[in-house]
């Protein structure tokens, strides 16, 4: 696991020194993703540099790496499962190889197949390939999004990096139209807080030739087709696939650990890395506060398999304290409380280990969410007439807020492309107007979700859902908090479940399957019976459970008030507005701690990376942050 950073000057240009240390510098910001070594790479278009964190390959695979007679150059980020595999077609066609890195393999690769080759890829992936000859730059990013891809076009240059931080700095102007849909989503969707910084999608490539705009293709995209097995044929084929998966994703060259949580997700990639690895530590994190742990779960499952479990316990006071840093790692605000337990888990994982597995992507891939099993408790509107919805609906309105039977009137009787937008839906566009100061009738949520219901009308509602997750929720929160979390500590983290080979069975198993025996992911659960220890099954879905309910009530409300008055968002806020939020919560009239938790998630993301009230001090082994 990597992190680079590139540039495409629009004319060419010989770089002098000065500009040469300011852009080490920047990449210098990337150096917690690789520790190991770097390297740099200028011509009269291209600056290319590069962090390594090295894996595979340990003696050899430095980049930036150059194929072809030098005619190719490539900074590469992530993990290629099957390079071996595609190395030997390359050599029956005539491809020579100096060393035994991915990078080489990849370089050959294009060298051989084009911009078809990010098909062939199985992994995760982000990378920049240099054709000298033709002037021209390529790149892509994984399927799913495991790896972050920032670039921003400007007049002069066009620059693409790991982490936005090394794109831009301080004083940062605010995408207006991204902080509102910030504010309905926990994150941002598909594009950055910053104007003019741009994610490449997931399963996009793009080709940037020097003083022409940046051209972007997609080469694959998610979609669910059901196909008709016997349910012992899935469970059979489920196993096989994600078992090789597993196989897979523990190749390394550097000791290899897992995640374990109390859920079914972690246990099934424990339980079956263990069959390959008997040795393997896995790692697992909680809080002292009563029903926000799973540590006890972990530690039973992890003693049954007879593996080593390594448990942290997070304090409220540790949690607060590093707050500021993981907003810094993270480049955007994301206010799902689960990233901070994530960044304790990995760094403890780092203590003995390089690589963990994590059980990522399960719950787009096989309805593992229960807000999926929705539309079979509301089937029975299905069958109302439409004079009776919009009469019920009406009637909801006059319902005190609370009141049992309301919200299920009002969502029986909304359309799934209208109220179906992820798993964190945090605030209507009505109630921003009341609180955002820049909030526009011209940007809605339905926006971002609004294309991908066009194209699933055909499908059943559960997996339409899927798809908008497996397009928002996984890209913009769940990926994006695993790979920054762990990249914090120089940890490299892998995902099999969202594995191409494991999604081509996904795709075509039937709803009726995943969501059935009153459940999620039911047919998972079924086809690792004997493998995963027996309590783990049928347990309510956590997740990682964060106590900020209690904690806004009691040990963090004085912290929240300093926040929201100390932070110079103003021109964006209606502070006054906030500030009731918290009175009502504290006071146990309503629970407003995730829409309280969006706003401070902002405010304090808007303090590190506007404001600059916290800078980055470069250490041996990571980037700190400080409090000026």
């Amino acid at each position: 696991m990597c992190g680079f950073i590139g540039e495409i000057r629009h004319f060419p240009k010989t770089i002098n020194e000065d500009e040469k240390i300011h852009f080490y510098e920047r990449s210098q910001l990337l150096c917690h993703r690789g520790p190991d070594e770097y390297g740099y790479y200028f011509d009269d278009y291209i600056s290319f540099g590069f962090r390594r964190l090295s894996i595979i390959d340990l003696n050899s695979g430095s980049q930036p790496a150059s194929y072809g007679n030098n005619r190719y150059t490539i900074v590469f980020n992530g993990e290629i499962y099957n390079f071996l595999s595609l190395k030997k077609v390359l050599l029956d066609h005539g491809c020579y190889f100096d060393t035994s890195s991915e990078a080489e393999v990849l370089t050959a690769m294009f060298s051989h197949y084009g911009t078809d080759m990010f098909s062939y890829l199985r992994g995760m992936f982000a990378i920049l390939i240099w054709d000298k000859e033709q002037q021209t730059l390529y790149g892509a990013r994984d399927p799913f999004g495991i790896k972050p891809l920032y670039y921003q076009e400007t007049a002069e240059k066009t620059t693409f990096s790991s982490e936005k931080k090394s794109i831009v700095s301080h004083h940062e102007e605010i995408d207006e139209e991204s902080l509102q849909h910030y504010m309905s989503f926990q994150y941002v969707p598909n594009n950055t807080l910053t104007k003019g910084v741009h994610t490449v999608a997931p399963g996009h490539y793009f080709v940037k030739k020097p003083a022409q705009p940046l051209q972007l293709t997609s080469y694959w995209e998610p979609s669910f087709q059901p196909v008709y097995r016997e349910k012992q044929e899935w469970e059979t084929l489920l196993r096989d696939t994600l078992s090789s998966s597993v196989e897979a994703h523990l190749q390394s060259d550097v000791p290899v650990g897992s995640f374990l949580s109390g859920g079914i997700d972690s246990a099934i990639i424990a339980s079956l890395a263990a069959r390959y690895k008997p040795d393997l530590k896995t790692f697992s994190v909680g809080f002292a506060t009563n029903g926000y742990s799973e540590m006890d779960i972990a530690a039973e499952t992890a003693d049954k398999l007879g593996i080593e479990n390594y448990r942290y316990t997070v304090s409220c006071e540790e949690f607060v304290h590093h707050l500021p840093k993981i907003i810094w790692h993270m480049d955007d605000p994301l206010a799902d409380p689960s990233c901070v337990p994530l960044y304790f888990l990995a760094r403890e994982a780092r203590k003995h280990v390089t690589v963990v597995l994590s059980g990522e992507g399960s719950d787009e891939l096989f309805g593992g969410y229960n807000i999926y099993r929705e539309p079979s408790s509301l089937q029975a509107f299905q069958y109302c007439p439409k004079t009776i919805k919009y009469l019920l609906r009406a009637a909801s309105r006059f319902m005190p807020k609370g009141m049992k039977g309301k919200s299920f009137i009002e969502r029986g009787t909304t359309p799934l492309a209208e109220r179906y937008i992820g798993n964190a839906k945090m605030f209507e566009e009505e109630e921003k107007r009341k609180f955002l100061k820049t909030a526009s009738s011209d940007w809605h949520y339905r926006d971002i979700t609004g294309p991908i219901f066009d194209k699933t009308t055909h499908l059943h509602p559960v997996q339409q859902m899927q798809t908008v997750d497996i397009n928002t929720w996984l890209r913009g929160d769940i990926l994006l908090k695993a790979d920054k979390m762990t990249m914090a500590h120089s940890l490299e983290l892998r995902v099999p479940f969202l594995d191409k080979e494991v999604f081509k069975v996904a795709r075509h198993i039937p709803a009726d399957l995943q969501i059935a025996n009153n459940t999620t992911k039911s047919i998972l659960r079924d086809s690792f019976r004997g493998i995963v220890p027996d309590h783990v099954y049928d347990r309510k879905k956590l997740g990682f459970p964060v106590p900020i309910r209690h904690w806004l009530k009691n040990e963090l409300y004085d912290w929240a008030r300093s926040i929201i008055n100390d932070s110079q968002t103003e021109s964006y806020i209606h502070k006054a507005y906030v500030l009731s939020l918290l009175d009502e919560h504290a006071a146990n009239k309503h629970d407003h701690s995730r829409k309280l938790w969006t706003i401070l998630i902002f405010m304090i993301w808007h303090q590190v990376h506007v404001e600059g009230l916290y800078t980055a001090e470069r250490t041996e082994r990571e980037n700190q942050l400080v409090n000026v």
